[in-house]
């Protein structure tokens, strides 16, 4: 079972390679044309605001794509459509230069969220057991990213995303590295969900609904300490 799972993995990353073509882009163009990004992604892609990806040193292949989804209509945002509809396919490449040529930064340690206000009208629930501290979720997610769930069918992230998640520019498979943990928790439960799934063969719903929203927290703080 495992090898199928990561015969399926690669299968894809190899159709992607071979069937996925972007125009080299100017960075130095790029940044002015990136100008209007910087309120919500930063001055150089490395947005402040954890629930916008940073785009900093992520593959100019992956960021023509999701900008042509969204101009496309493919992927959904009315904002980023907004923004994507009179970019030209130069400008894209231009755009994807520049973030791919600045460095991402680094983030802190996670923190867990607080616990969800009782009613108190409404009975306590029942004791789930002691919650899972931080390294403790980082442990389960980087276990998780580099050897999956085999009885669950879950891939390994390190199939696609790279040992070190660093990505897979030719086949457009993003950078996850140093990303923000609550983009990526709000990304995977998009794909669990189905409201989000521009992937080839809708690959990344597949795997993320068969995760539960612990394995999903723990994957992307193991993701967003990777550098």
């Amino acid at each position: 079972m495992k090898i199928k799972l990561l015969a399926v993995a690669i299968g894809i990353a190899i159709y992607g390679t071979a069937t996925i073509l972007h125009a080299e882009g100017n960075a130095r163009a790029g940044k002015d044309k990136a100008a209007s990004c910087n309120s919500c992604h930063g001055d150089n892609g490395n947005s402040v605001a954890p629930n916008f990806p940073k785009l900093a040193q992520q593959h100019a292949s992956y960021l023509v794509k999701q900008l042509r989804a969204f101009k496309e209509g493919a992927r959904k945002d009315p904002m980023m459509s907004a923004m994507a509809l009179p970019l030209s396919d130069g400008d894209m490449a231009d755009i994807g230069a520049y973030y791919a040529a600045q460095k991402i930064s680094a983030n802190s340690m996670p923190t867990l969220p607080p616990p969800p206000d009782e009613d108190e009208d409404e009975q306590p629930a029942a004791p789930a057991g002691k919650p899972k501290s931080v390294p403790e979720l980082i442990a389960q997610g980087s276990d998780l990213y580099r050897n999956g769930d085999l009885q669950r069918e879950v891939s390994a992230c390190i199939a696609c995303h790279g040992p070190f998640g660093e990505g897979n520019q030719p086949a457009a498979f993003p950078a996850l590295h140093s990303q923000h943990a609550d983009y990526l928790i709000k990304t995977l439960t998009d794909f669990k969900s189905g409201a989000r799934g521009n992937t080839p063969e809708n690959m990344m719903h597949m795997i993320a609904k068969k995760m539960t929203d612990e394995e999903i927290r723990a994957v992307a703080y193991a993701i967003s300490m990777m550098k």
